[in-house]
């Protein structure tokens, strides 16, 4: 689902997850920047300021995320170069957009690309486990986390847009709107 018709590059917006449940889990501020065929990007600069409860950060350097299109399970977040991490996608329930909050149930699983030679590579699979039973997701849900989990991994790994260079042209329109 796409964010609400009246938003304009430059608008604050705020991400919200929580875990299954309601429980809490990471918020933040950003920045609309726009969209494209991959969904609509939001902008976090250095400095933001991430929280979830007992534990509070502070960006080092910006990152972009992308909300997909087509009600896709997971959402994507390309960091600025420099970052040890390039691509960290969140499998979730497909977000959802509350006017200016984007919302979504963080399922566990990541697809994490880093800049060394580890590669891409699936993280959390154990809290992924143990969740299913703590928190006693459905079979539905730990179907579509799974799914979106495999189907993401291949993408990064094969580099498929937006797994490219398309991250670098929203890094860039952050940079713009922010300086």
């Amino acid at each position: 689902m796409l964010a609400a018709a009246h938003l304009q590059p430059g608008h604050s917006v705020r991400v919200e997850f929580t875990k299954w449940g309601g429980h809490p889990h990471w918020a933040f501020d950003g920045i609309y920047l726009g969209a494209d065929e991959h969904g609509e990007w939001l902008g976090h600069a250095a400095g933001t300021v991430m929280t979830r409860p007992g534990r509070l950060l502070t960006a080092d350097l910006a990152w972009v995320t992308l909300v997909p299109r087509r009600d896709a399970a997971h959402v994507v977040t390309i960091n600025a170069p420099g970052h040890s991490i390039e691509v960290y996608v969140d499998i979730t329930t497909p977000p959802e957009w509350d006017r200016t909050v984007l919302r979504a149930v963080d399922l566990d699983l990541d697809v994490i690309r880093v800049r060394d030679e580890r590669g891409v590579f699936l993280d959390d699979e154990d809290e992924f486990e143990a969740h299913q039973l703590a928190y006693g997701y459905p079979p539905e849900v730990i179907t579509l986390a799974e799914e979106s989990a495999e189907r993401v991994l291949a993408d990064v790994r094969g580099r498929r847009p937006p797994y490219d260079e398309t991250g670098g042209r929203w890094l860039d329109a952050l940079t713009a709107l922010t300086a």
